[in-house]
């Protein structure tokens, strides 16, 4: 079996803001039994990373940080079936450790890349367009016809998910934070972009849809919006939680649900999605399906060089990026 290897990650001792991550040089084991090692090629930035990083969700310290990466396989375990030296693949799932030049990851957890589809667009793609894929196709299955409002439309999910509703025979409604982002919205799919910088969404969604409101509104942004998310759904319609980049909902009378129409709420994460291998390779595929017909299209709006991942934290959480962003060992 190959030895272990030196490799250089980025690591945080404490929870905190962009300043605590650490760009050092740690040791790469050998792959145990059902494991490979990959040399990465392309690390995907997301929102969780921030969670993970300030301890809003709590990992054990020190850690790397990141769950979504892609690059080839190095060197292949005992007991591994489908892979082999040489093969392109990608991941986005536990366990966390992403942010890395190389890594070992279960080999059930990660899945080939398609010919089709480029290493840094794989990188970008699996944590936010499985995300999506789970959203639209099980959370709440969009049907022609339907109604969706998505939040934080020119974010990574928001392009992809919006694109897949329109193409599914939803109209799509998007809230977005500037007049350049919604111009950005409308080219990915969003019939209706709603700045709620100088708008009230929950007013425009009543004013677009003859207050009859959405199927469904995905709300990935949590705390500034959640309340008035259950405003835009219509009887029996669902509000699907899937994130908190403003904040953590508060706790909240679910006496409310029914007094707004017998809602559905979920709090929803791909962990559980794709938990099992079938699910994961599945989830994949579809992701793969569209991106490879050209349904979805994956932008790479941002890179940075993966020593430089503080400030590729800082400059999502302020809202200053759009699509996805790949980081590069």
């Amino acid at each position: 079996m190959t030895s272990s290897e030196t490799t250089h990650a980025i690591r945080i001792h404490e929870h905190g803001g962009p300043e605590v991550m650490r760009w050092e040089e740690l040791e790469v084991a050998a792959p145990g039994s059902g494991e490979i090692r990959i040399r990465q090629t392309a690390v995907g930035l997301n929102y969780i990373d921030t969670y993970h990083r300030s301890g809003l969700y709590k990992i054990p310290l020190p850690s790397v940080i990141g769950r979504e990466g892609a690059g080839v396989v190095e060197v292949v375990g005992r007991d591994v079936q489908d892979l082999k030296v040489g093969d392109r693949v990608t991941y986005a799932s536990s366990p966390i450790g992403s942010y890395a030049a190389l890594r070992i990851m279960p080999a059930q957890r990660v899945v080939k890349i398609p010919d089709n589809v480029s290493d840094q667009q794989a990188a970008s793609m699996m944590l936010k367009g499985m995300t999506a894929q789970y959203l639209i196709r099980r959370t709440y299955r969009v049907k022609p016809g339907d109604t969706i409002l998505f939040h934080a439309a020119a974010g990574g999910v928001g392009l992809m998910l919006c694109q897949w509703a329109k193409h599914l025979g939803a109209t799509v409604i998007g809230t977005v934070g500037s007049a350049e982002k919604a111009k950005l919205a409308r080219a990915n799919g969003c019939d209706h972009a709603i700045n709620y910088s100088t708008e009230d969404f929950v007013a425009r969604v009543a004013e677009i849809t003859d207050g009859k409101k959405c199927n469904v509104v995905y709300d990935g942004v949590g705390h500034d919006t959640f309340l008035k998310s259950l405003d835009c759904v219509r009887p029996l319609g669902t509000v699907a939680l899937f994130g908190n980049a403003s904040g953590a909902v508060a706790p909240f009378d679910l006496g409310m649900l029914a007094a707004k129409g017998s809602l559905f709420v979920t709090r929803p994460t791909l962990d559980t999605y794709v938990a099992t291998r079938d699910d994961l390779v599945a989830t994949a595929n579809e992701l793969f399906d569209v991106v490879g017909r050209g349904v979805v299209k994956i932008e790479v709006n941002q890179t940075y060089p993966l020593r430089e991942a503080a400030q590729a934290h800082r400059d999502l959480e302020a809202r200053n990026t759009t699509g996805s962003t790949v980081l590069l060992p």
